[in-house]
């Protein structure tokens, strides 16, 4: 649907030129979203794909180690977006502090980004309400360390920022002005906040994205934390007990047409499109995070016949592995405490896991050796490859 522009534009000073900064309008969009019978579909289906990955922890033994796992993809995915070139690899390397040389300032960021979203489910599950000091707090945890540290952590921007270009005065887009930053906030609060039978949640996350976008309330990490944000709706809206759906695959495999519909909600008003593409991502994320959860067990299932049939000291193998699950890049210092099991113990155990082509030695070392879980590295990191 056409509704022209969907906000107002004030003059703003920025970097000594005078912009044009836009002012999103509060939502809902007026006039209301159009949910015709394709649409309702396209929200049905959604919806479905979101309740089977929320009952995903019934594919797995363990669905403790999927959503570590899975977040970290995530964490690294979402990074990349902004540009860090860090790898799953990178970060789980970075997690072990025995390991020194990982590169620190992107790997520190999705770092962060883990530690923000770790932040936000805990505040939740207080319960604390999705409002604007949880996305403080969350951007405190997120901006903490690394690059960015220096840009007010935790504050709203009290200077004009703006998206794409050289300067101020060609930017592809300038966010409203400081002074709108706190108002414009405190209405998406007010809209995040809805009761759920108003509005869908999923459709409520999809309004909520854009306009936390387009307010750029932070001077960085909006991107990241806007994407969070999607998270959290969906598990207070509770459609997913754990946050297990993340758009950042999907956002970074089709970007050109992401920031092509953001601009054409703000100047066209066209909430509709947006929509039908966030719903689309929702449906294929969801199936895929099903799929990655069913490869998962299925490779675990193979492991562990693999080790069966070997016959060699099946249980600590199996402890050994289990450790490995839980951490697959690691030291054997940590697997052998993970597992219970003495370090030479686990030495030899290890060396069983590298010959069934299990496991491999990552760092050709012969001390603090690091360990890999091929396979299960290989399912996560599709679609992850720095850009």
């Amino acid at each position: 649907m056409h509704r022209d522009v969907t906000g107002q534009y004030l003059s703003s000073l920025a970097g000594g030129e005078t912009v044009r900064a836009f002012v999103p309008a509060p939502l809902p969009p007026t006039p209301a979203l159009e949910i015709d019978e394709a649409r309702q579909r396209l929200l049905e289906r959604a919806t479905l794909a979101v309740g089977r990955l929320d009952s995903v922890s019934t594919l797995l033994p363990d669905p403790q180690l999927f959503l570590y796992a899975y977040v970290r993809r995530e964490a690294v995915l979402s990074s990349q977006i902004e540009g860090t070139q860090s790898s799953l690899s990178d970060l789980l390397l970075f997690e072990l502090d025995e390991v020194p040389g990982v590169p620190f300032d992107d790997v520190v960021e999705v770092s962060n980004y883990i530690a923000a979203l770790e932040h936000g489910m805990a505040r939740l599950r207080e319960p604390f309400p999705l409002c604007n000091r949880l996305l403080r707090e969350m951007h405190t945890q997120l901006m903490a360390r690394g690059r960015g540290a220096d840009k007010a952590p935790g504050e709203f921007r009290r200077s004009q920022n703006w998206i794409g270009g050289t300067r101020p005065g060609n930017a592809r887009f300038v966010p409203p002005p400081p002074l709108q930053v706190e108002p414009c906030m405190a209405a998406l609060e007010q809209f995040i906040n809805l009761p759920n039978d108003a509005i869908p949640v999923l459709i409520k996350a999809a309004l909520a994205h854009v306009q936390f976008e387009t307010i750029h309330p932070f001077l960085d990490g909006n991107g990241r934390l806007g994407r969070l944000l999607i998270a959290l709706l969906l598990h207070q809206g509770g459609l997913l007990t754990q946050p297990l759906l993340y758009l950042s695959l999907y956002f970074k495999q089709h970007r050109p047409v992401y920031y092509e519909l953001l601009d054409k909600v703000r100047t066209d008003g066209d909430w509709e499109a947006w929509v039908d593409f966030f719903l689309e991502g929702v449906e294929q994320t969801a199936q895929g995070a099903v799929q990655t959860a069913q490869l998962l067990d299925a490779l675990f299932r193979q492991d562990n016949q693999r080790i069966q049939q070997s016959g060699r000291g099946a249980a600590n193998v199996q402890r050994l592995l289990h450790a490995l699950r839980s951490h697959p890049v690691a030291t054997l210092k940590l697997l052998s405490a993970e597992a219970g099991i003495s370090f030479p113990t686990a030495s030899k155990v290890m060396q069983t896991l590298i010959e069934l082509g299990i496991a491999r030695e990552l760092t050709g070392q012969r001390r603090n050796r690091v360990f890999v879980y091929d396979a299960y590295l290989a399912i996560l990191n599709e679609g992850g490859e720095a850009l």
